[in-house]
């Protein structure tokens, strides 16, 4: 009798330690995926910021006039760039909100010259432009995915009991807030 005890009493303890092995290998996975969608991110981040500097030249030549617009937009993209460097999501979708507002103004005003809307240079950088924006979207849904996997698997029960023992913190998920009225408002451009 005392044997059969002692076999129940190893098979539990061998299946508890089976579920911890892998909760945690569950948890560090996870982990794992969603620091991989956060570097997506970040490539198409860097992607956008070198395309300004390009995308500004072009427009500079035909509306020289337009200097405080491109300085706006410089200021935005160095502020991200330096947002980018804290890998704080909050932060770096403040600096994106600003700096997706300031390409906005930056679009309004091109429509303003047929001949720059032309321009064959224009086209491809806006295209460009265009297809990281949309990779950035689609980075963003990946990574803010992976988030709340892992987020509720460090919220639910029994993983909850792992991901304290071994100390997991829940993820910020990266949000760019277009709430603000600057936002909302349509882009008005003055000659």
């Amino acid at each position: 009798m005392t044997i059969i005890i002692w076999q129940i009493l190893l098979i539990i303890i061998v299946l508890v330690v089976l579920w911890l092995i892998f909760s945690y290998n569950r948890l560090i996975a996870l982990r794992n995926r969603t620091q991989e969608s956060w570097a997506d991110i970040d490539v198409q981040l860097k992607r956008r910021y070198d395309l300004i500097p390009n995308l500004i030249e072009t427009v500079k030549g035909y509306a020289s006039h337009e200097k405080e617009l491109f300085e706006n937009i410089t200021k935005a993209r160095t502020a991200a760039m330096k947002a980018e460097q804290s890998n704080d999501p909050k932060q770096i979708s403040q600096a994106e909100n600003f700096l997706a507002g300031t390409l906005k103004t930056l679009f309004a005003v091109a429509e303003n010259y047929p001949v720059l809307r032309a321009s064959e240079n224009f086209l491809e950088l806006q295209r460009e432009l265009r297809d990281t924006e949309d990779k950035i979207q689609a980075a963003r849904r990946f990574y803010n995915g992976n988030v709340r996997d892992i987020n509720t698997a460090i919220e639910s029960f029994p993983t909850n009991l792992v991901a304290a023992m071994f100390n997991f913190k829940k993820a910020e998920f990266f949000e760019i807030e277009e709430t603000t009225p600057e936002v909302r408002e349509p882009v008005n451009v003055k000659f």
